[in-house]
């Protein structure tokens, strides 16, 4: 099996880091845009997409700069984050999205991810 790498995707974005941080972080944000349902558990959430359920452990976050997840099949050295960062020159909200795969599949993950962060800005109205 070959080693995933790092990669990181910037999308700007037209809201505040607070209530980008609220769509990142809680199981009622989450469920906005990025599952079907997602409920949480002792750090625990389970993600479910056309009745198939995935979990994923919150490793860490702060509030309105990120949230780092490692979902159960992923290595201990893996995980796929959501950064809130702020461009110096426009002042604009920046969400950088951090994540592992195979070197051949990043672009098939950045599609998925492009087409969830379409899903989150439909709904933030950004």
């Amino acid at each position: 099996m070959s080693k995933k790498v790092l990669y990181t995707l910037e999308y700007p974005v037209r809201c505040s880091p607070g209530i980008l941080y609220d769509f990142l972080r809680t199981p009622a944000g989450l469920q906005e845009w990025f599952a079907d349902k997602v409920d949480e558990r002792d750090g625990v959430f389970s993600f479910t997409w056309n009745g198939t359920e995935d979990k994923a452990e919150l490793l860490e976050s702060e509030d309105a700069k990120f949230v780092r997840f490692r979902w159960d099949y992923m290595t201990k050295d893996e995980y796929f984050e959501w950064r809130i960062d702020k461009s110096e020159v426009t002042n604009q909200t920046i969400l950088v999205i951090s994540d592992f795969a195979d070197k051949k599949e990043i672009k098939d993950q950045s599609q998925l991810w492009e087409y969830q962060v379409k899903e989150l800005f439909h709904r933030l109205g950004s």
